[in-house]
């Protein structure tokens, strides 16, 4: 895991909040903010149905294998309004994310600088590019993401998934 500090950052709406490497402390926050989000962007981030992130899926968070950047986004009363993975392949070729935000807390460009934050990530740890397979009914995120650079492609066998893709050299 590339050893990343705390960071604010900046929408382009001027919302302001900081993002940092998730620790063991961050379960019951990260337990709390996926109530917060909702059973479509649930069911997006981990493209199955899911009524609550299991423990295991929370621990997975907090500790990251060495190829992955577990980052929580939180706003200035300390709550989590985000949270993000970066995860490497084996090559160190490709960066595959996946970004959740709260509910209460879209529409405010949160997305778009998450990403941005983990495509430079991305070009630190030297990946050709970064990718994220997309749910097709996630028209905001895929938006989103061919706004930035992101190419859309099918994936084979996968008629309800696409994968986007950004090259970074």
């Amino acid at each position: 895991m590339t050893q990343h500090t705390t960071k604010q950052l900046e929408t382009r709406t001027g919302y302001r909040f900081v993002v940092r490497p998730a620790s063991d402390e961050d379960e019951p926050k990260l337990a709390d903010f996926f109530h917060h989000v909702g059973p479509e962007d649930l069911r997006f981030r981990f493209l199955s149905t899911v009524r609550a992130v299991s423990y295991d899926r929370l621990v997975a968070m907090m500790h990251p294998d060495e190829r992955t950047d577990s980052i929580i986004a939180e706003n200035d009363r300390g709550e989590i309004i985000a949270a993000a993975m970066l995860a490497g392949d084996a090559a160190g070729e490709r960066g595959e994310v996946a970004v959740s935000i709260r509910d209460d807390h879209k529409g405010r460009g949160i997305g778009w600088t998450l990403l941005d934050h983990l495509v430079e990530i991305a070009r630190l740890r030297g990946y050709a590019s970064i990718e994220s397979i997309e749910d097709r009914q996630n028209r905001a995120a895929i938006s989103l993401e061919q706004e930035m650079g992101f190419v859309s492609e099918p994936i084979e066998g996968e008629p309800t998934l696409i994968l986007v893709r950004k090259p970074l050299r």
